[in-house]
């Protein structure tokens, strides 16, 4: 049997962001706190220790794994325990305390899809839950086997890594079919001697997989015109407990309901997707950038909204209100930033930098940053270092006693300004009412010509052991008027299980129908991801 996953290169942690050995250093940690204090007033209650392995025990696996099975499965304790939390604050908190009570029983390491299939057809003859696993960044408990409950003999967590090569490439089209275990660098790591790129980043690109991206609908950073994954799929590869499903791989496809659009989104519930022919572009050559300070929020998303809808499709348009600003190091928390950039593999961007600072003049804006090729814009480079930066800060706020947890969402236009209002004073309250102060930020990271997603940050003092209690309480009064007021549960984070209440009064009856029989046809057992998205169906 397969001991560990281990090769010569660094493991990745079991609890927090990255690599071993890559955790925020005691210094950072420290000066973090510094900066939390001088500029919100936010007292920190730690730093704590980070968990060991040493640390923690897992309970025996409940099941054994098969020997048909066994060239590929582990139950070294660093697998099991890597795959059983997330990468949310409650999962930190969780880890913090040393509570792995429901690892995996298992970990399978499939390195083709035979070996896919037939973890699924033993799970399936056995009672046993399956988690798909891309790169463990979720934030929405969707790869927990904690949430699975207690009708089935054991889980199992199915890591693709090991498929993660290009098996095809299509210059002439510029597609290429790629297996969906491969991480975000690996990928352009394969398709940069080719001139090409997917351009698709966002802040877990790092240690996320295509697999991940394509199930839970994920969105880049680097596009404003094609966001969602769903611009990038042509085709798709799924297995599932019912056999495989090959989608034909089109430019576009007018033929009834897409099979691909039944996967995309579909959070592992529906089949595990192995291959995908995804849509690529040539490596960016030109580029050119600003950014824009504003006294006046209302003047900034304005500026923001014409942006969006010039027709200029710039490949980055983010706005940071003054709070999220002045956290980033970016601004000095009395004006808002907006970030404008362009590029192209064919043609100098200065015609659409000057079109884009025309516009972004006119209402108020003033240039604080400008670059073309070759050069740099400073707030935006401390904003993208920042940012960059940001998941591995993520354990930091955790040992520090601080909750720092986001959510994002989407809506129209014109329900924003009424939307932003009344999103802030709910979330607000309820900062205030848990924790005694703390602030709420916002960035709008994706813009779209008929609404923004404005992604909201809470930083605030929690009381040590009842961080997940307080969050809790802030997060539903978040979500609550979330909907109220118009918006998506989710944008781009995915719905899990830690979004289910919501989504499940967003999307209509008819549709939970449709959904919940498309289940019983492709898992009619309900092994992949119980509880995620979807109930499973009821068992025999």
């Amino acid at each position: 049997m397969r001991t560990h996953v281990g090769t010569t290169a660094a493991r990745r942690k079991f609890w927090g962001w990255g690599l071993e050995g890559t955790q925020a250093t005691d210094a950072e940690v420290r000066e973090l706190a510094q900066r939390l204090h001088d500029r919100f007033g936010i007292q920190s209650s730690g730093p704590v220790d980070a968990p060991k392995l040493s640390d923690i025990t897992l309970r025996d696996p409940r099941v054994v794994v098969p020997a048909t099975l066994a060239g590929f499965c582990s139950v070294d304790k660093h697998d099991r325990a890597e795959h059983t939390l997330g990468k949310s604050m409650r999962d930190f908190v969780i880890g913090l305390e040393r509570r792995y009570d429901t690892p995996p029983d298992f970990v399978a390491f499939p390195c083709k899809e035979a070996d896919v299939v037939a973890v699924l057809d033993w799970a399936n003859d056995n009672n046993v839950a399956v988690i798909p696993f891309g790169g463990g960044s979720s934030v929405a408990d969707g790869i927990d086997p904690g949430g699975v409950g207690d009708d089935y003999a054991g889980v199992v967590s199915l890591d693709l890594r090991q498929l993660n090569q290009v098996l095809d490439l299509d210059r002439d089209s510029r597609s290429a079919l790629i297996q969906t275990g491969v991480l975000g660098p690996a990928l352009e790591d394969q398709l940069r001697p080719h001139g090409l790129s997917m351009r698709f980043y966002m802040q877990a690109f790092e240690f996320s997989s295509l697999g991940g991206w394509i199930a839970t609908r994920a969105a880049g950073h680097f596009a404003n015109l094609h966001t969602q994954i769903d611009d990038y799929v042509q085709g798709l590869r799924v297995v599932t407990p019912r056999g495989a499903v090959q989608t034909r791989r089109l430019p576009s496809d007018g033929a009834g309901v897409s099979a691909d659009r039944l996967f995309i989104g579909s959070e592992g519930t529906l089949g595990v997707i192995t291959e995908a022919w995804m849509r690529l572009q040539d490596r960016p050559k030109h580029r050119a950038s600003a950014s824009f300070r504003f006294r006046d929020f209302e003047a900034a998303w304005k500026a923001t909204r014409a942006v969006a809808q010039s027709g200029l499709w710039p490949a980055n348009c983010r706005l940071l209100n003054p709070v999220e600003a002045a956290f980033s190091g970016a601004g000095d928390g009395k004006v808002s930033i907006l970030i404008v950039a362009f590029e192209s593999a064919d043609h100098p961007m200065d015609a659409w930098m000057a079109r884009g600072n025309e516009i972004v003049l006119s209402y108020g804006g003033v240039v604080s940053d400008a670059s073309g090729d070759g050069q740099k814009a400073g707030e935006a480079d401390r904003w993208r270092d920042f940012f960059i930066r940001g998941p591995y800060l993520k354990e930091a706020y955790a040992r520090l006693g601080i909750i720092r947890e986001t959510f994002e969402t989407a809506c129209t236009w014109r329900d924003w300004p009424e939307f932003h209002a009344g999103v802030v004073e709910a979330t607000q309250k309820a900062v205030d009412a848990e924790c005694g102060r703390g602030t709420v930020a916002c960035r709008l990271t994706h813009v779209y010509p008929d609404g923004p997603a404005p992604y909201y940050t809470v930083l605030a003092p929690a009381r040590r052991g009842a961080e997940l209690q307080q969050w809790a309480a802030i997060k539903e009064a978040a979500s609550e008027a979330v909907l109220r007021l118009g918006g998506t549960i989710t944008h781009h984070h995915a719905v899990g299980r830690y979004h289910r209440p919501w989504y499940d009064q967003q999307r209509p009856d008819l549709f939970a129908e449709a959904l919940g029989a498309a289940k019983q046809a492709l898992d009619p057992a309900g092994i992949l991801n119980p509880g995620v998205l979807i109930d499973p169906n009821p068992r025999e």
